[in-house]
């Protein structure tokens, strides 16, 4: 599809070139003569396009990443051409003697012609690139489109022409001003991509919303992207608060498919995963009462208590006694409580109701969340055994009073 398209352009510049070339023969206008040089830049850009097209889509060895940034090539290429364009169309607006231009209907004709062929295609045209993000074909329909602005010019020197009034060398003038601002939008563009600037700032905010929804991720230390080509490279790094390599494997997997799915034209995605070193964790213990008993049921325990701990000496924090929405609900409540416990961005849940190889420690599990069993008496028991297990003693004195006996 995307060659074929090229070829239509190449089609369509060459009957552009002729058109004008016969009107420019016939009438003696500076203007379009002007216009024809322009075209025939267009012309050997069309044909750069699709050799770029081609290439593009080559893989090998010697190339690892692909030859996609060919197309980058020529939409810098076509941005030269436009200059050049723009140069000889200036010079001959300069040095060329006024000579008188004669004009027929014919000629108006095909001047409107002129304009209404590049509109219509490069509409076509510009809606295929967008929609398989070719910036090869941007460029193209960028420069198709800047023909109805220029032979729009070469109208209004004609008409001024058949009507007495010398307009051809001032038509020619901003013909150039046209070509020269569409020349360095190319070149600007198709330089930043060479240079491997990064994706736009709206691309990358999906890519990262994308990742932190996976519960499993505590953070996101770099998120890099560059384009190449059509294509789209990103690249991630992941702090997880899983240790366990092939679920983490899994994870990495799950989060390319997302960002493929939901981003448009990627063709790689790196993810660079490692477990978290949290300086705080967040533990989740299951109530009975307010007043700290440990309750032997996960799903209709009334409170739970969120305390943010310190690993590395057993600090607490903050700690919050609060109470289970989903206690009461007549079904899936421990289900719904897993994933309460998940949103909440719960490192550690203590409980005295074993459910690991039940629905809700499934739940937990994949959001990297460990499941520590007890038998202790109250909150405090509880959180002092995880501690001891984790060859850490927290001292009284240095927590608030929130957290301690």
């Amino acid at each position: 599809m995307i060659q074929r398209i090229g070829w239509y352009s190449v089609g369509i510049s060459a009957f552009l070139l002729i058109l004008n070339l016969t009107i420019s023969w016939a009438s003696g206008s500076l203007a379009l003569m002007a216009e024809v040089v322009h075209n025939l830049g267009d012309l050997m850009a069309a044909a750069a396009v699709l050799a770029g097209l081609k290439l593009s889509e080559h893989r090998r060895a010697d190339f690892p990443y692909g030859l996609y940034k060919v197309e980058n090539v020529v939409t810098v290429g076509i941005a030269l051409l436009i200059f050049m364009s723009g140069y000889e169309i200036a010079r001959q607006a300069v040095s060329w003697a006024p000579r008188q231009t004669i004009v027929a209907t014919w000629m108006i004709a095909g001047v409107l012609v002129a304009m209404f062929v590049p509109l219509a295609f490069s509409r076509f045209e510009l809606r295929i690139a967008r929609r398989v993000n070719s910036p090869s074909l941007a460029a193209d329909a960028q420069e198709y489109r800047m023909h109805v602005f220029s032979s729009g010019v070469v109208l209004v020197a004609l008409l001024g022409a058949w009507s007495g009034i010398p307009l051809d060398r001032a038509a020619a003038v901003i013909v150039v001003g046209i070509v020269f601002k569409t020349g360095w939008t190319l070149l600007r563009d198709g330089m930043r991509m060479l240079l491997d600037a990064s994706l736009d700032d709206d691309t990358l905010a999906a890519v990262r919303a994308i990742i932190e929804a996976e519960p499993a991720v505590v953070s996101i230390k770099a998120l890099r992207g560059r384009s190449a080509g059509r294509f789209r490279f990103l690249e991630a790094e992941i702090g997880l608060r899983i240790t366990d390599l092939e679920r983490a494997n899994q994870i990495g997997q799950s989060l390319e498919q997302a960002v493929r799915t939901e981003v448009p034209h990627v063709e790689r995605v790196s993810m660079h995963l490692e477990p978290a070193q949290k300086p705080v964790l967040r533990v989740a213990v299951s109530l009975s009462g307010a007043e700290g008993p440990v309750s032997l049921h996960f799903g209709t325990a009334p409170y739970f208590a969120l305390a943010d701990i310190r690993p590395q000496d057993g600090v607490c924090l903050r700690q919050d006694i609060v109470s289970n929405p989903y206690h009461l609900e007549a079904a899936r409540r421990g289900l719904d409580v897993a994933k309460w416990l998940v949103a909440e961005e719960v490192d550690v849940v203590i409980t005295g109701d074993d459910v690991r190889d039940k629905t809700p420690g499934y739940v937990l599990s994949n959001a990297g969340v460990k499941v520590v069993v007890t038998r202790a008496a109250d909150l405090t028991a509880a959180l002092d055994e995880w501690l001891t297990d984790r060859d850490i003693i927290r001292s009284a004195e240095t927590l608030p009073a929130s957290c301690a006996e």
